[in-house]
């Protein structure tokens, strides 16, 4: 698959897979059934597990530019996650952009943070100043 449709996709999935596992978490007329920070806390764990594979599955087939593509990564799943939420979790929820920036939307900069770091790492070792293999 083009490595561009994968960014795109493993976008979505990053931002569709948090989304799905908090479903559960609500009731029929959406009223959270635990506590604000333990749904907050799964929601972070969950993405942080699902993002940091992708980045894996991502990086595994990239043999240069790794810190400018890290740049990229993370700035196309961060549009992706802001979009998705704009046009489902808004609407759903109520919640006003301020409200939803300052609660929600401020903690998808993880997700270039991460990326960033991946290309980082990636060019470090391939630079040789990481050894992968002291890993195993």
């Amino acid at each position: 698959m083009n490595r561009n449709i994968r960014i795109i996709l493993y976008g979505i999935i990053v931002w569709l897979i948090p989304f799905l596992v908090a479903i559960p978490f609500y009731s029929p007329d959406g009223t959270i059934q635990v506590s604000d920070q333990l749904f907050k806390s799964i929601m972070i764990v969950t993405g942080s597990i699902v993002g940091a594979y992708l980045l894996i599955r991502l990086f595994s087939d990239i043999q240069e530019k790794f810190i400018q593509t890290g740049w990229i990564i993370g700035g196309i799943w961060l549009i992706i996650n802001w979009f998705l939420d704009a046009v489902i979790l808004l609407p759903l929820n109520g919640m006003d952009p301020a409200t939803y920036f300052s609660q929600i939307g401020l903690r998808y900069l993880m997700i270039p943070v991460m990326s960033i770091m991946g290309g980082y790492i990636g060019e470090n070792a391939k630079k040789g100043r990481i050894d992968p293999s002291a890993y195993h």
